[in-house]
């Protein structure tokens, strides 16, 4: 149950002055679906207008803000380049024109109606002897004014959002802020740091730019307090998740998987596998990350844990982001399980007909399920599940884990990851867990040959192409990343498609991206793998787990869009076969410093864990690493690339509460679950009352 305390900042948006259904859906554009969504929004800068009710003694360039009344338009003839000109009145009567060049009169007449008041926001100019303000950088209700300070935050924004309404939505958000108890420790409270309710307010109204800085005491302190609910439910579940049951088994399935198999395990895998397999051999809960970089064997590891799960009388269940992989998993799994009278089931959100699954399931007689979020269903149950894998981890949160985890007793679970993850970014994950690495490949693989081009050389390598298409090859094409958009990947990607297909034929030429139909994807995809067509083109929705052995060629257009760890993520596609195979990067010009170190790193290596520490030395404290690109939880106030110490200082104080009061029922508990409430983590403090 959230406390009382905490309803006005768990209301709605809408609840704001202000805010009507169509703001609404432009704020939730920017993550804002609650009020306390707005506290989190910081200010990315400062604005300085000082407010005048008189124009007397200021000079050519100054920064103002004022209140006017508009008196007339002096609307340009269309023949005539000049300005629009909206002729205003001070309070105190003196004259400023607002101008506006390629401005229509509709949207003039809207904004800066005759006979209305407005308060106006920028620089001033001196021409012809008259006061002359030129594209105001903000014109806001007079109103405004009576709030107004000559130092204002200014805010992220979206399409449809101006700056003084990010500021008003905001400003009443910081109104319902209530006092909250302190919950920091003691012990780890820096002297510099203001209570929770004045950093909110320090943070929302920078005077200098060092404000907005990380280290600033306001923000740290927020930041702190986002980590420690973080590193605080993450013990939680880890504790109260700890007791587990002892897997063993006398490997006799494994046995015939790898006879069946017809190679033998690397010493990576071999290492890994070991540890796995005494990890669920304890009597407490398995909570384990394998680390292997694209194509070093991971997935039979795991099925060789899985399988050892299910000799022992468990069932196992793997879960996986796309419908493309989970069925590209199902595949491979039914085929390394001939012989041992393992069914793989599969289940997607589209299948039809699952009721027949979902009693399998129940009753224990599916031992093996592969499937996407619809695992997650309330409708999926088990009859005994023993062991959750978890694919392509960082495409699921923290409760997806908890979810599948309380689908049985005591669950154990493995997560693995093709990313390499430093332990300070591990603990934003996972809190502390085991961390097993697969650092070989496979006997024969063949280092993937990487070539840097640019995209002016297209013609040179579409004639390229055309040789290896000759020979029956396969080829992979990505299209650029676009500002993370959907709707102009897929642009991208069509156009690329429809000037394939004119070189070399719609038979040889497919398309899949991510939103597109379920069977149209499949039936494309299955054309690339076993029949006619040779060269598909992609979004990123093949970046993670598709596996055509006969695929040798990768060419990645803007490679320089792209972040390292995703580079190499797609480069991985490639070379699973016995053919040599070779991975071109396309670049546009005007090439950065940071795009043209990504190429050069992908040439000079393919060491994974290489490239994930270039990657995260590349990004700074600028991106977050893993909302996208590497799979790390994305934070409102802290980057966990720029807060590493913070982030071990808030593990510390978490664990150092947890010994101290498990149940969090002392004064500072309940601070601390107030802290918990605060931060949305309401399915930790359910599994905290419900034991």
């Amino acid at each position: 149950m959230r406390p009382e305390i905490l309803f006005p900042l768990y209301a709605s948006i809408d609840h704001l002055q202000g805010i009507g259904p169509e703001i609404t859906k432009t704020l939730k554009r920017l993550g804002m679906k609650r009020v306390v969504d707005m506290i989190w929004h910081l200010p990315s800068g400062i604005a300085h207008f000082p407010l005048k009710q008189s124009l007397t003694g200021c000079r050519a360039g100054d920064s103002v803000a004022c209140v006017v009344t508009i008196i007339a338009y002096e609307i340009p003839h269309k023949s005539q380049r000049q300005p629009f000109k909206i002729v205003c009145e001070l309070e105190n009567g003196d004259i400023l024109i607002i101008t506006y060049f390629k401005a229509y009169a509709h949207t003039i007449e809207k904004r800066l109606p005759v006979g209305e008041k407005r308060l106006v926001c920028g620089t001033l100019d001196r021409y012809l002897g008259l006061w002359q303000m030129p594209h105001p950088e903000r014109v806001a209700p007079a109103e405004v004014a009576g709030y107004w300070q000559e130092k204002t935050p200014l805010y992220p924004l979206t399409a449809g959002l101006l700056q003084y309404q990010a500021q008003k939505f905001i400003h009443g958000a910081l109104k319902r802020a209530p006092d909250l108890p302190e919950w920091i420790p003691p012990s780890f409270y820096k002297a510099d740091w203001p209570s929770w309710r004045t950093a909110l307010e320090k943070a929302h109204t920078p005077q200098q730019d060092r404000d907005l800085q990380p280290r600033h005491p306001a923000r740290e302190r927020l930041a702190f307090d986002e980590l420690l609910a973080d590193q605080l439910a993450l013990g939680l579940v880890r504790r109260f998740h700890h007791r587990g049951k002892s897997i063993v088994s006398k490997g006799l399935l494994k046995e015939k998987i790898l006879k069946g198999f017809g190679h033998a395990l690397t010493p990576g895998q071999i290492q890994a596998l070991k540890e796995i397999e005494a990890d669920l051999a304890l009597p407490k809960r398995m909570v384990r990350l394998l680390q292997g970089d694209v194509g070093s064997g991971k997935t039979l590891v795991a099925l060789l844990a899985m399988v050892h799960g299910i000799e022992a009388g468990f069932q196992t269940a793997l879960l996986v982001p796309t419908e493309i992989l989970a069925a590209q998993h199902a595949q491979t799994l039914t085929k390394l399980c001939e012989g041992t009278g393992i069914e793989v089931a599969l289940l997607t959100s589209r299948q039809k007909k699952k009721a027949t699954l979902y009693e399998d399931l129940a009753n224990g007689k599916i031992t093996l399920v592969v499937g996407t979020h619809a695992l997650l269903q309330d409708a999926v149950q088990f009859s005994n599940l023993g062991l959750a894998v978890i694919d392509e981890q960082h495409r699921f949160g923290v409760e997806q884990r908890l979810n599948l985890m309380n689908k049985g007793e005591a669950v154990d679970l493995l997560v693995m990851t093709a990313t390499p993850i430093p332990r300070t970014l591990r603990l934003t994950a996972y809190g502390d867990l085991e961390v097993s690495r697969i650092s070989d490949k496979p006997l024969g693989r063949k280092p993937i040959q990487t070539h840097v081009m640019g995209l002016n050389r297209l013609e040179e390598v579409c004639s390229g192409l055309k040789r290896q298409l000759d020979q029956g090859h396969k080829i992979y094409w990505v299209c650029p990343l676009v500002e993370e958009s959907e709707t102009l990947d897929l642009a991208a990607a069509k156009e690329r498609y429809v000037h394939l297909t004119a070189l070399f034929g719609e038979k040889k030429v497919g398309l899949v991206y991510g939103k597109q139909k379920n069977e149209e994807k499949e039936s494309t995809m299955a054309a690339f793998k076993d029949g006619p067509c040779q060269i598909l083109v992609a979004t990123t929705v093949i970046e993670v787990g598709i596996d055509v052995k006969t695929a040798n060629i990768m060419v990645i257009e803007h490679a320089e869009r792209f972040g390292l760890a995703q580079l190499h993520q797609l480069r991985g596609r490639v070379g699973r076969g016995e053919e040599e195979a070779h991975c071109l990067l396309l670049y546009g010009f005007a090439l950065s410093p940071i795009g043209k170190r990504r190429l050069e790193v992908m040439r000079e290596t393919q060491d994974g864990f290489r490239i994930a520490e270039e990657d995260l030395i590349l990004r700074g404290g600028g991106d977050v690493l893993g909302t996208k690109q590497s799979g790390l939880p994305s934070y409102r106030l802290a980057d966990p690339l720029t807060v590493g110490p913070l982030l071990e200082k808030a593990h510390e104080a978490a664990q150092s509460l947890l010994e101290r009061d498990p149940q969090l029922v002392s004064p500072e508990g309940k601070s601390a679950r107030l802290l918990l409430s605060l931060f949305g983590q309401e399915e930790v403090i359910h599994t905290l009352v419900s034991g």
